[in-house]
């Protein structure tokens, strides 16, 4: 099972799309786009992804990159 990290489509609009680019390449993850996922707040106020069911926030979309594998990383699945 992969971790899986989910977008909005907002915050892609928003600048999280490099973020989402970058991460749909890694065969070790299910990356996927909603319309909405109901945050509206965080996804005005910054980048982010549901990543696992959590919230991982960040300024740039490379930052979120990295603070995605981080939280993978930190929090396994198993």
């Amino acid at each position: 099972m992969n971790p899986i990290i989910e977008f909005c489509m907002s915050n892609l609009a928003n600048g999280s799309e490099e973020a989402f680019a970058k991460l749909e390449q890694d065969p070790n993850l299910d990356v996927l786009e909603y319309g909405c996922l109901s945050y509206c707040s965080q996804c005005a106020e910054s980048l982010f992804a549901l990543v696992n069911g959590e919230i991982v926030e960040a300024d740039t979309p490379e930052e979120l990159t990295k603070k995605v594998y981080k939280f993978i990383e930190e929090n396994p699945l198993f």
